[in-house]
């Protein structure tokens, strides 16, 4: 019984928040949002045009540190694998590696947009 009436207010829930979707914010999209490209450059432009090598770099940078971030989650739950001191290892040195480089980073400017 419990779980019937957990579906079905799952299901009307669902589908009140599907027809209020509909009828809130009508969204009027601009030229530069219909745009395939959102980043600012003329999609029919020249390809000769100079890329901004700050822009790359910040783009490097948050590849970097977003895998990072992708790789630190699973560490606690190397504690059950047969050998923990051996996760815990290589999560030390993964830190060991990419903190002096976001120390280098952030002491040379590399993480402000603008000048």
């Amino acid at each position: 019984m419990n779980l019937i009436v957990t579906t079905a207010a799952a299901l009307m829930l669902s589908a009140i928040l599907i027809t209020v979707s509909f009828w809130l914010p009508l969204i009027n999209p601009d030229q530069e949002k219909l745009s395939p490209y959102e980043c600012g450059f003329d999609p029919l432009g020249s390809a000769r045009l100079p890329f901004s090598l700050r822009f790359f770099l910040i783009a490097i940078l948050f590849l970097l540190f977003d895998l990072e971030i992708a790789l630190l989650p699973p560490p606690p739950w190397g504690d059950q694998l047969p050998t923990p001191p051996l996760t815990h290892f290589w999560v030390t040195l993964l830190l060991l590696l990419l903190t002096p480089r976001l120390i280098y980073e952030w002491i040379h400017g590399g993480r402000q947009w603008g000048e």
